[in-house]
């Protein structure tokens, strides 16, 4: 069993989104691809333009589906700061960072309405 699922709480919301986030204080804003979400965390890919490191503070801005009980979904805006707490090289110019949230979200993005939605049921944990 792997270790990473022994410690996951929250289920995760995986979908495919574009984030931009920044070097805390700096202007320099860089677009980076989704990959999953939970109220107090998110994994996305990035490119060569702009590779976080560990423990290095980011502000990000994204948007989230949240789901309505008539199979309706809205996009929930969200800007966040936090740390990069893992980098995982993809290749030469593709990293996927995961990034821990300084205040988590609202919501729960992965246990939303699974009931409805057939592809959340089995939410990977957190």
């Amino acid at each position: 069993m792997d270790n990473a699922q022994d410690r996951r709480f929250e289920g995760r919301l995986k979908y495919h989104w574009p984030i931009w986030y920044a070097d805390t204080g700096n202007e320099q804003v860089v677009q980076g691809q989704m990959i999953d979400v939970s109220s107090k965390a998110a994994a996305f890919t990035c490119c060569e333009d702009f590779f976080p490191y560990e423990d290095q503070w980011v502000t990000a801005r994204f948007s989230i589906p949240q789901y309505g009980e008539d199979q309706s979904f809205n996009m929930a805006d969200c800007i966040r700061t936090g740390h990069i707490s893992r980098v995982e090289q993809v290749s030469d110019h593709i990293n996927r960072v995961v990034m821990q949230f300084h205040q988590p979200l609202d919501f729960k993005p992965g246990e939303q309405q699974v009931e409805l939605y057939p592809a959340l049921t089995e939410p990977e944990l957190v």
